[in-house]
């Protein structure tokens, strides 16, 4: 418990989801001066289907379920307009990927230039000592190394570490987790005893600004830019049909191609300066080694020597143990000790050593 002569002050990310108001309420229950915020990510000419589906975070009714939460536990609530910031940011960068052949993580980029940056400015700039959001994860001081360390949860099922691999030491430094030891069970349970409005609200899913899922539709209609039609080529470069426009495609797709060969086909390769997609046989999507860039260190300040870690290459999966590298050029190397399944550049590798991530990058491509 903190006392109240040395209260620190706290501006809680609240969603309006349950893991956000439940963090809020340990936080107050601990001591801490609790400020809820609400940050606006997209205006409405950008979402529009998507408040009309109510699929998605930020519209008016998560708002007012984060505003009921604060009213509830008796601290103030503000809403913040981020939504030039994550415009640039997430939803541009989101796009521009896609039309550059890769495959982004749109809530990586969320967490390291909005959540944890632009919030975690205001915050500081308003004379509160820390941000805190109802991720699972765990952030912890090492005395031995003088480094703060992100850390997976108790509960592993909600395990969130893979989307925030890019926090710095100055950004842990001032974030608190208060859901690192918590099952999510525990967490409704402890709404739901608090009487909070969302203890049973539904997890949010899919991308915020593409509840439907239909990205390609997204990026003609936020760019302007209808990518066009090429060919469909197998792994020695012979034509095999018309494929509808790259962003349509990711690598390992099978289903949706809308062209017939015979046996089953994958999206292998996708070449932008060609404008082809590359199909093959699924044995063709395996790769032993990955080239990342735009490297983030958590555990360790720099690679002195090559390093043993179990990593992952998107967030559902499974870490694998793999060697990591520095490749003497800003870059790193990825190297499995068993072939990986659909490689994708533009995703995020994320690097573990045990429960501790090392840190994560930006999968640049396969290195073979």
């Amino acid at each position: 418990m903190i006392g109240s002569e040395c209260m620190k002050k706290v501006m809680v990310g609240m969603s309006g989801g349950v893991d956000s108001s439940v963090a809020a309420m340990l936080l107050r229950n601990q001591g801490y001066e609790v400020m809820g915020v609400t940050l606006k990510l997209f205006s409405d000419e950008d979402i529009v289907q998507a408040e009309k589906e109510g699929k998605t975070c930020c519209a008016l009714s998560d708002v007012e379920d984060a505003r009921s939460v604060a009213y509830r536990l008796g601290f103030d609530h503000l809403v913040f307009n981020f939504k030039d910031n994550f415009r640039e940011h997430v939803m541009k960068q989101f796009a521009d990927s896609y039309l550059a052949g890769r495959t982004p993580n749109p809530c990586i980029e969320c967490n390291r230039h909005v959540k944890f940056d632009k919030m975690l400015r205001r915050a500081q700039e308003l004379g509160y000592d820390y941000i805190a959001t109802g991720h699972y994860a765990v952030n912890e001081f090492d005395e031995r190394t003088g480094r703060y360390l992100l850390k997976r949860p108790a509960d592993r099922s909600k395990d969130q570490t893979y989307v925030l691999y890019s926090l710095t030491q100055h950004q842990l430094a001032h974030t608190l987790f208060p859901l690192g030891t918590l099952e999510k069970p525990q967490v409704r349970e402890l709404a739901e005893a608090a009487g909070l409005v969302n203890s049973s609200k539904p997890d949010s899913q899919d991308i915020c600004f593409v509840p439907d899922g239909k990205y390609a539709e997204f990026i003609c209609k936020f760019t302007g830019i209808q990518p066009p039609h090429g060919s469909f080529v197998d792994m020695d470069g012979k034509i095999l049909g018309e494929h509808k426009g790259i962003i349509n495609y990711t690598i390992g797709q099978r289903k949706g191609l809308g062209i017939s060969l015979g046996k089953p086909a994958y999206v292998v390769k996708k070449d932008v300066l060609s404008n082809t997609v590359t199909l093959g046989d699924e044995s063709d999507l395996y790769t032993k080694s990955l080239v990342a860039e735009d490297m983030n260190l958590i555990s360790v300040e720099r690679l002195t020597s090559p390093m043993r870690v179990t990593a992952k290459t998107r967030y559902s999966q499974t870490e694998r143990s793999a060697v990591l590298s520095y490749l003497e050029n800003g870059e790193y190397l990825v190297e499995f000790d068993e072939p990986q399944r659909a490689v994708t550049s533009g995703q995020a590798v994320v690097l573990y050593d045990g429960d501790t991530v090392v840190g994560g990058g930006t999968i640049k491509a396969r290195a073979e």
